[in-house]
């Protein structure tokens, strides 16, 4: 059940945009760009700094959107309503 969600997770982000298309080592650690890694800290995969994420599939209103996500620390984009480390499910 759980990979089924990452996997959708996966492709959903990739679908919208979000993050490049090129296998999971590529979604979960994106090449970097003068040695650093371009991602907002704190969720798995990477979700690329944006004024805004939402829910795919939510009532927000972007401009960013993502599917089910890890949130490993503080949470900018408020994803993780429940607060049980996932964002989005």
């Amino acid at each position: 059940m759980l990979r089924k969600r990452i996997a959708v997770a996966f492709t959903l982000v990739a679908v919208l945009g979000a993050m490049p298309v090129s296998g999971s080592d590529a979604l979960a650690h994106p090449k970097k760009k003068n040695g650093k890694r371009h991602c907002t800290p704190g969720y798995r995969p990477c979700l690329h700094p944006a004024s805004d994420y939402d829910c795919a599939g939510g009532s927000g209103d972007g401009p960013k959107y993502t599917g089910t996500v890890r949130v490993t620390g503080s949470d900018p984009y408020g994803l993780d309503a429940d607060n049980d480390g996932w964002g989005c499910e």
